[in-house]
């Protein structure tokens, strides 16, 4: 499964694929590539301003793009919900990209008044997924492919402190809301295999790429242009997140980044390295259940053991 490139790519036509976070960054390049392809794409973002900007950027170099916007605030609940009722509405739904996210914000606040990075990169994403796996399970089963970060390997979770109430570094809880992530992705890959679900659960990670996450790093937006040249473009970026959605080789469970050093960069993407933390089924199965309590959303599934 290794050295993917964009050309493998297959045609997606008949796909019905959601990306949240598809108006920039690595979530529109994800969103260009399906639709060249001939998928139908929704744009699940918070601005619909920007999210049909997106789409218009997209439609100038294939005219004969499926797009739809559908309005998704991963920091709000009422907004996931309504989202999720807006999807199923569709024909179908072939694909869930959860790519969404915010990186090293100023302290804030979402769900259940956790810390926002927590709050909207993984229960978030945790409540859109769980409100749509029926949906999914149709027409032969679809992927959920949850976007994670090599900043895993430096997170724990915390939870005395999900609130930031005991203090705040915006590093460690970007490690820690990114961890949540792939624990997440290996969780719902265990609970769909026991329960025989045809739904595939699948992990990646764009290595370090230039995007609009970088936003609040300060001094360091300014590298952006140098980064894009020696780190990943938010194209490259994209691409596991693109072989996990497409591949037929990949299989649910999976963990992919980009195929060169470290993980940091590459032109081609493969299988990636979990540390043991991210799989450990029993830090997945508290995280599991400390979701469902703080979201109010139960995905149905039980423990595989």
């Amino acid at each position: 499964m290794t050295g993917f490139t964009f050309d493998d790519i297959p045609q997606q036509a008949g796909v019905t694929a959601l990306v949240t976070g598809a108006n920039t960054g690595i979530g529109y390049h994800i969103a260009d590539e399906l639709a060249r392809r001939g998928a139908r794409v929704l744009l699940a973002c918070r601005s619909e301003d920007k999210a049909r900007d997106a789409m218009a950027k997209i439609a100038a170099h294939t005219p004969a793009a499926d797009l739809a916007f559908v309005a998704c605030d991963l920091a709000d609940l009422s907004s996931v919900e309504a989202a999720a009722q807006t999807v199923g509405k569709e024909r179908k739904l072939d694909l869930l990209i959860a790519n969404a996210g915010v990186m090293m914000p100023p302290l804030g606040h979402a769900t259940a008044g956790t810390e926002l990075q927590f709050a909207v990169n993984h229960l978030g994403h945790f409540a859109l997924i769980g409100r749509l796996l029926d949906r999914l399970a149709q027409d032969g089963g679809g992927r959920v492919v949850i976007q994670s970060s090599i900043a895993h390997k430096r997170g724990r979770i915390d939870f005395d402190n999900l609130d930031a109430a005991k203090g705040y570094d915006r590093q460690r809880f970007y490690a820690q809301s990114k961890l949540a992530d792939l624990l997440m992705a290996l969780e719902l890959d265990r609970r769909l295999r026991a329960a025989k679900s045809p739904v595939a659960a699948i992990g990646c990670h764009p290595g370090v790429a230039q995007s609009e996450l970088m936003r609040h790093l300060g001094a360091a937006t300014l590298l952006g242009p140098l980064m894009g040249v020696v780190l990943n473009s938010a194209r490259q970026g994209a691409l596991p997140a693109l072989q996990a959605a497409t591949d037929p080789r990949v299989t649910s469970g999976s963990y992919l980044g980009p195929y060169g050093f470290m993980e940091v960069r590459g032109n081609s993407s493969g299988r990636a390295f979990a540390t043991d933390t991210a799989q450990d089924p029993l830090l997945a199965a508290r995280l599991w259940e400390t979701s469902v309590e703080m979201t109010g959303v139960d995905p149905g599934l039980a423990p595989a053991n």
